[in-house]
């Protein structure tokens, strides 16, 4: 989507990773007079942050809730995270001193753990909260309160593979604005996520621990979506376009990086926060759907700078392309 002004606490770069899913572009034409970014930013000026030292990455584990089935364990396939927790702390400290700071979180759904790299900074989400979009649309369509026509379907469909800014506020309005992402957090146990100050849905605000949550509980139902609705979610952001509707390339961080890879992502593209970028990468990964990762990055650069300051945070992590066929480390 084209830029836009964005209320967000961060100005330095920085980069996010959080293995999940994220939105589009800012390129629309200057003509148009918006800020270039994959969501509109707020037209206020956003005060410089501090710059930070790259934190150390963390390893959290969760434990599966409810109790133990009776019998024998049953085996689950080893994560591939052996050593995750040093390259993420490795790729952290290369977007550092390309002047951009990153933000890693990385959920295995089988076993449960979540590997991040500390930062739990609120963010704007940018084009991934037409993920917040959707799902209200599609819970209301479920429960009778709305129809979908042909054409509201493919509009639906555009605004999460090629993420158009046209759709998402088209839907926004007729949903009730900020209304949507109350439900949503509420629904899903989103305690980061809050609707826009300025009632402008790209400047919703989450932290990577709550996208990741949300793909997680997206998956699991509990979110009350029912699962042909969600399926329909996971479905669009398997095709993925290589360019959104606006022509910005959406390929970075998850896709280019996990090449090896089933993947299924919601991307998102902001400028300015100051003068720096943000870009979201977040989204599915594995055929079976088992791997949450979202990374989001905030660079002051260049765009093709910052998309490949993601891309290549992305491959260190992963070095192979995929998650579970890594060297030893």
């Amino acid at each position: 989507m084209g830029a836009r002004p964005l209320t967000v606490l961060t100005a330095m770069a920085a980069v996010t990773l959080v293995i999940a899913g994220c939105d589009e572009a800012i390129v629309e034409a200057k003509a148009s007079g918006k800020p270039v970014s994959g969501a509109p930013v707020s037209s206020a000026p956003v005060p410089n942050a501090p710059d930070r030292p790259a934190q150390p990455a963390q390893l959290v584990q969760r434990l599966p809730d409810g109790v133990t089935m009776p019998g024998p364990p049953q085996a689950v396939p080893s994560s591939g995270f052996d050593g995750l927790q040093a390259r993420i702390q490795k790729a952290t400290d290369e977007a550092a001193a390309g002047g951009a700071t990153l933000s890693v979180a990385i959920l295995d759904r089988k076993t449960h753990q979540l590997v991040s790299n500390g930062n739990t900074q609120i963010i704007a989400t940018a084009s991934v909260a037409k993920l917040f979009i959707a799902d209200d649309l599609l819970l209301q369509e479920s429960q009778g309160k709305t129809i979908l026509s042909p054409d509201d379907r493919q509009a639906l469909d555009v605004m999460l593979q090629s993420s158009d800014d046209g759709a998402a506020e088209k839907f926004w309005n007729q949903g009730g604005g900020d209304a949507i992402i109350t439900q949503v957090a509420g629904r899903y146990g989103l305690s980061s996520t809050t609707p826009p100050s300025d009632g402008r849905w790209w400047n919703t605000m989450s932290s990577v621990t709550d996208l990741v949550h949300y793909y997680d509980v997206l998956l699991d139902g509990s979110g009350g979506l029912p699962a042909e609705r969600a399926k329909i979610i996971v479905n669009d952001l398997a095709q993925s376009t290589p360019n959104g509707i606006d022509g910005y390339p959406q390929r970075f961080g998850i896709p280019e990086g996990l090449y090896a890879e089933t993947v299924a992502v919601k991307q998102g593209w902001m400028c300015c926060i100051g003068s720096a970028w943000v870009h979201l990468s977040t989204g599915l990964i594995g055929a079976d759907r088992r791997y949450v990762m979202v990374v989001q990055s905030l660079q002051t650069s260049d765009d093709a700078t910052a998309r490949e300051t993601i891309t290549r945070a992305v491959k260190t992590i992963f070095p192979n392309g995929r998650v579970g066929s890594t060297p030893a480390d």
